[in-house]
């Protein structure tokens, strides 16, 4: 199959792991050359794919939908420009959101190739790469032309995101240096700070970027970040700050005004000099929002807003932690979590997938999961089914 239609038929399912009286959780394969998943459930229970193919320096997004709970794919439409999208890194590639009337967002990491381009970039002297978005267009048949909408901060290099809520609002979020602080007394990662571009109107138009947080954090320059709206409508945005080059540390920050002020949090404190490419996520179940990250090779995840309170201490995935990245969750409707991870990945290496289930009240459900086989530059995205189960595609 050509990688446009790699989702043109069903998927095979294969068994993961069953947790008894506690909810199923399946996996499934994404065909050969398919990579970095990244899953939706809309409010009408239809699932929403997007995924990458292609050169990792250079490739494309491919989105597809189910009605079947993953048993079968919708043919693949194209989201981007041929050659516009990178994979390489693993953080920089694609996020999904679903907004109102079931409209998909995609935003993206541009490649050198994308066009638009992005911003010159004041250090260099040469253009960087673009922050690209584009949107599933009225007939919902295709994706409208990808735009750029980094115009006054430059410097993209860890991934971007997306977000959207039911009432028309989208925001595309990522860290880069403003175009005015290129002079300033502050140096190297210590520039960088969160971006938010915001639209009112289902992502047809979007007003001028500006910082979410003006505290001085820094943003650790090649880590992904993540953006979402929770069913009261507030805005959640995770990064990793890079202070004094060591201090590399997750930060929350939340909107209660439809992204023009945020407050900030700090979540879970890494002393590290390096740059340790991780990415994070967000779910939201009856009980509240759950987020999760990797610190010091470690996955960990912790409520964030809701019935549940805040824990001490981040939950840390069971088991040893030697090189576990890449979390994804997934929340069903008992309010039951699926933690996913993956194990040994790496610059151009591939590894395993893993996950874990945890009950209502936040206590680990059963043993974990493992499975080998998760390709190079990609990583895991757990749905969770009306039915309380969950699939995983990898």
């Amino acid at each position: 199959m050509t990688a446009c239609g790699l989702l043109s038929g069903a998927l095979p399912m294969s068994a993961g792991a069953d947790a008894g009286r506690h909810a199923q959780v399946r996996t499934s394969r994404l065909p050969s050359g398919a990579i970095q998943p990244q899953i939706v459930a809309d409010d009408q229970e239809i699932l929403h794919l997007v995924y990458y193919a292609g050169d990792p320096h250079g490739g494309d997004l491919y989105y597809a939908r189910s009605k079947d709970q993953a048993s079968s794919w919708s043919p693949a439409i194209p989201v981007n420009a041929p050659g516009s999208a990178v994979a390489a890194g693993t953080i920089r590639g694609a996020q999904l959101a679903v907004g109102r009337n079931g409209r998909v967002h995609v935003a993206w990491n541009g490649s050198g190739k994308a066009q638009p381009g992005g911003p010159l970039n004041p250090d260099s002297g040469k253009p960087g790469a673009p922050m690209l978005y584009a949107r599933l267009n009225d007939a919902r048949t295709a994706f409208e032309p990808q735009r750029n909408l980094m115009n006054h901060s430059f410097g993209l290099d860890g991934g971007g995101s997306v977000a959207a809520d039911k009432a028309g609002n989208v925001y595309i979020a990522w860290h880069g240096i403003g175009v005015q602080d290129a002079q300033g007394d502050l140096k190297g990662e210590a520039r960088r700070q969160v971006w938010i571009a915001a639209s009112h109107d289902d992502g047809k138009s979007f007003v001028q970027e500006k910082k979410a947080w003006l505290e001085p954090s820094g943003a650790c320059g090649c880590c992904g970040m993540k953006a979402f709206v929770d069913g009261r409508g507030n805005l959640l945005a995770m990064y990793r700050s890079a202070r004094e080059s060591i201090h590399r540390d997750i930060y929350l920050l939340r909107s209660t005004n439809k992204g023009e002020t945020f407050s900030g949090k700090l979540l879970h404190k890494w002393d590290i000099n390096a740059c340790p490419m991780s990415s994070m996520d967000f779910a939201e179940s009856a009980n509240g929002v759950a987020a999760a990250w990797e610190t010091g090779g470690q996955v960990h995840w912790t409520t964030v807003a809701g019935r549940l309170n805040p824990k001490a201490e981040p939950a840390a995935a069971p088991g040893e932690s030697k090189g576990r990245k890449h979390p994804r969750l997934a929340a069903n409707k008992k309010g039951e979590l699926l933690l996913v991870w993956t194990e040994g990945t790496g610059w151009q290496r591939g590894g395993s997938l893993a996950w874990q289930l945890y009950d209502e009240s936040g206590q680990a459900m059963g043993a974990s999961g493992k499975l080998p086989g998760v390709p190079v530059w990609s990583f895991a995205a757990p749905v969770a089914h009306p039915d309380g189960s969950f699939t995983i595609l990898y």
